[in-house]
């Protein structure tokens, strides 16, 4: 289903981007929309989170990171690309495509982020190094070197969590330490799973697993993406709260252009 072929109510495009965009799903347009909602709407189409002008993909991705943004930063990012995806639907093959993109980008630009913030530079310079990724047969050679870096990855997570751990409670004993815990938990969720976070598990690999039949979805992709996600997480728990901003910055740019760039796919 070519864009061309679709056409977009300009009234109702202007009543969405005068709302703006909020976060969950809606009974209405008038309790409100999503991205996707917001697709559905100006494409003409019933009510909808999966509207049938969009790819699935690029669907599963846009319904993740809307959810993950506050209001301003949805808006600011999400808001501007949602007619870019209206027309997207097409044939199974550009779905794969569009998965195996998503997955490439959470393995070669997502998890070497967090990995350079975790001061892992030589893990983040081996995937960010890697070849494109552009078909199933390219995950197999890199589950070795993605299973490495997991590991290494889990040691740096695990023994920061433990210094920050141990310096709260030798501060404030034991149950303020337990409660800085928690809100430095809070503040990690709050800094990281602004796109960046949710673009990986919940948007980029979720979508690839959306789309990919029973049949693509072989052993060496799914451990691909276990792998890199487990690093990424991993990476960010070492990670000083003040310094996540930067990362998450610069990943929110890249997963709007990974979204220009699966729906650009098959147009």
């Amino acid at each position: 289903m070519a864009q061309g072929a679709i056409q977009i109510d300009e009234k109702r495009l202007a009543q969405v981007m005068e709302r703006g965009l909020s976060s969950g799903g809606h009974f209405s347009f008038e309790d409100g929309v999503c991205a996707m909602e917001a697709a559905a709407y100006i494409a003409g189409e019933p009510h909808s989170d999966h509207p049938d002008c969009a790819c699935p993909v690029i669907t599963a991705f846009m319904i993740s990171w809307n959810d993950s943004l506050n209001d301003e930063d949805r808006n600011r990012l999400i808001l501007p690309l949602i007619v870019k995806t209206v027309g997207t639907r097409s044939t199974p093959e550009v779905e794969q495509r569009r998965a195996i993109m998503a997955t490439d980008w959470l393995i070669r630009v997502h998890t070497p982020a967090w990995l350079r913030l975790a001061g892992l530079k030589g893990q983040a310079d081996t995937l960010a190094n890697l070849p494109e990724i552009t078909g199933v047969e390219g995950f197999a050679p890199i589950r070795a070197p993605l299973e490495a870096i997991r590991k290494d990855a889990a040691a740096a997570g695990a023994a920061a969590g433990a210094a920050a751990r141990d310096a709260a409670r030798a501060a404030a004993g034991a149950a303020a330490g337990a409660a800085a815990r928690d809100a430095a938990r809070a503040a990690a969720r709050a800094a990281a799973w602004d796109a960046a976070w949710a673009a990986a598990r919940d948007a980029a690999w979720d979508a690839a697993r959306a789309a990919a039949g029973a049949a693509a979805r072989d052993a060496a992709w799914d451990a691909a993406g276990d792998a890199a996600w487990d690093a990424a997480r991993a990476a960010a728990r070492a990670a000083a709260g003040a310094a996540l901003k930067p990362t998450v910055t610069e990943l929110q740019a890249s997963a709007s252009d990974l979204i220009v760039r699966m729906c650009a796919v098959g147009a």
